[in-house]
């Protein structure tokens, strides 16, 4: 999954960035030149994908909320 770390589909709002997910047509097209059987391919990105954008947004929620202390 490293090599869609440059497919991901992002939103900036006043808040900081957050990540929405990948972009999927790209990822099926990742996952058909590496020989990988579209139907599984497509079955199982939806669920990784889930996983990727919540603990990416975890890592990057405290250096976006971050508060300047005394």
């Amino acid at each position: 999954m490293l090599r869609l770390g440059g497919q991901l589909r992002m939103v900036s709002p006043a808040g900081g960035a957050m990540v929405l997910g990948w972009d999927m047509t790209a990822a099926l097209a990742m996952a058909r030149a590496l020989g990988v059987d579209p139907l599984i391919a497509a079955e199982c990105l939806p669920e990784i994908e889930a996983v990727m954008v919540r603990k990416i947004n975890e890592q990057m929620a405290p250096q976006d909320r971050q508060v300047a202390g005394p």
